[in-house]
């Protein structure tokens, strides 16, 4: 059998955990900040873990998992 392929959009965008969850970037936070106030900023700073109905289709997409 062959082997299976990461998506590359995957790849780029999403890291594993030690425990196996899964990171991401949060969105909106390259241009257009001064129209955010300070709160929305400063809470989507970082990254965050997805949710385990989101990791799901994320790990079937990455079948040997991210670095």
């Amino acid at each position: 059998m062959p082997k299976l392929k990461t998506k590359s959009g995957v790849k780029k965008r999403f890291k594993m955990t030690a425990t196996g969850k899964i990171k991401h970037g949060v969105a909106g936070k390259r241009h257009r900040l001064i129209s955010h106030n300070a709160k929305y900023i400063r809470t989507n700073r970082g990254t965050t873990v997805l949710d385990a109905c989101e990791t799901k289709t994320i790990k079937q997409w990455a079948p040997y998992g991210l670095k």
